[in-house]
């Protein structure tokens, strides 16, 4: 059922105070695909995370863009290590998504990675690599906003793996209108 706008004219500009729910409803709605970004830590360790909030920025210049919660124990990695990995997970690697945003696990323990620029661990299996220099941060509400400067992309011919209301595709297809939004 779809909404139909009214062509009553509003009095008041002030929109009604936002419903979290609502909006965190809202925007479950918007289908998303699923990385893992990968850093190397101050110990050349590696470092990873799950990340939905992935999107490009710029052609030109190659720019992408990501965000982490200013809470998060990994936004100083990758702050400071200056380069990161977008790892753009393929259909089949759902337990990698979930494994990367499980807290205290060794998330590298029995996955296959190669080594990308300056070490930065490239997740094998992955629907992409891109590997960027961390260009600038920006402060977005309880999230910092990363911006990175692409240095290489690679491609393979693999689904990817998409996250829509709380789920996995076509898992997450399977839920009713009352599943709250992620």
């Amino acid at each position: 059922m779809s909404a139909q706008m009214s062509p009553q004219r509003a009095t008041d500009d002030t929109p009604p105070p936002l419903n979290a729910t609502a909006f965190r409803e809202a925007l479950g709605r918007f289908a998303s695909g699923v990385t893992v970004m990968t850093t190397i830590d101050d110990r050349a360790a590696p470092y990873g995370v799950t990340a939905t909030s992935f999107a490009s920025l710029s052609l030109d210049p190659p720019l992408v863009q990501w965000s982490l919660r200013n809470a998060a124990f990994s936004l100083p990695v990758f702050l400071k290590a200056g380069r990161f990995a977008v790892n753009v997970l393929s259909a089949d690697q759902q337990a990698v998504s979930s494994s990367f945003a499980t807290p205290e696990i060794d998330r590298f323990a029995g996955l296959q990675t190669e080594p990308g620029l300056g070490g930065v661990p490239l997740i094998n299996g992955a629907l992409a690599w891109i590997e960027c220099s961390l260009e600038s941060n920006l402060a977005g509400g309880d999230h910092t906003i990363l911006v990175g400067n692409v240095l290489r992309a690679r491609t393979f011919d693999r689904q990817p793996l998409l996250y829509w209301r709380g789920g996995y595709l076509p898992d997450g297809a399977n839920q009713t209108e009352s599943d709250p939004g992620t």
